[in-house]
């Protein structure tokens, strides 16, 4: 029997990314995710927008898995972006002794949805990088696909009966 386990949701960031570094050079950025889903409201009859909040991580992964980075450098908190991955059960037992598990979102490829800025973003927010790190770390020198030209309009001597092809 076949398994997918494949999610892809268009939502805003309810957090800005915070980026964690590993001892072997690899790093992390974690950040909060939302989408809408839309019901009916018994009372009223009106759709109303109902909030899935969502935890995603992404992980730097070899010389073209730069995803971590990309994160860090161009999304922000609200920003807007379509993000596909897989799901992942996180478990483990709280400082009580209670067991805890939840599902959480590993990217796997992201488009932004929001225009980009000239550049990387400033260093704000709650970033936090191991003792260990060397300061800087890699520039992937990312640039997003450029916009699809604009289409010139078709010739008005041609009738609907004129096709091209």
């Amino acid at each position: 029997m076949a398994n997918l386990n494949k999610v892809m949701l268009i939502g805003r960031l309810t957090r800005d990314p915070e980026v964690f570094m590993f001892a072997n050079g690899g790093k992390v950025a974690k950040f909060g995710f939302a989408v809408n889903n839309k019901r009916k409201n018994p009372q009223t009859g009106q759709w109303e927008d109902e909030p899935v909040f969502l935890d995603v991580e992404t992980f730097n992964r070899g010389e073209f898995g730069k995803k971590a980075d990309l994160v860090e450098q161009y999304l922000r908190k609200g920003h807007q972006a379509f993000i596909e991955g897989h799901l992942r059960l996180d478990q483990w037992t709280s400082q009580d002794g209670q067991k805890r598990q939840k599902i959480k979102i590993v990217l796997d490829d992201l488009q932004f949805l929001e225009p980009r800025s000239d550049g990387p973003r400033s260093s704000v927010g709650p970033r936090r990088q191991a003792a260990s790190t060397p300061p800087g770390g890699d520039d992937v020198g990312f640039e997003p696909p450029p916009s699809e030209p604009e289409l010139p309009p078709p010739p008005a001597d041609r009738s609907e009966g004129d096709i091209p092809f």
